[in-house]
């Protein structure tokens, strides 16, 4: 079973989780103390992270992270409601602070 580490709130939260597993719904479910997590949608990124060890292991971004995270994702951004945990991984919620994208407004004539 893959081994998931969580920095979050000046603690870490290390945990086997199940292959297939979705860190959110394990979050949602008491199964995974401490991560933060909003919507579990892509659209309000509380659940904003900073990947350290197994970026390699993960799907590349779909279009929510990309539309979400813009280019913060090739700082490593990531959102853990749209992660897929197959192998080890290690991420980080310090101090990470994301706005919200503004929606488009449509200009009718």
């Amino acid at each position: 079973m893959p081994k998931v580490i969580i920095h979050v709130d000046g603690t870490t939260v290390e945990q086997e989780v199940k292959e297939n597993a979705n860190l959110v719904v394990l979050a949602a479910t008491r199964q995974l103390p401490k991560l933060k997590y909003g919507c579990g949608m892509g659209r309000c990124t509380k659940c904003t992270c900073v990947v350290i060890n197994g970026a390699e292991n993960l799907a590349s971004p779909n279009w929510k992270e990309e539309k979400m995270l813009g280019d913060k994702i090739q700082k490593g951004y990531r959102l853990t409601c749209q992660l897929t945990i197959k192998e080890d991984l290690e991420i980080s919620q310090e101090n990470i602070s994301i706005q919200v994208p503004k929606k488009q407004s449509v200009i009718q004539h």
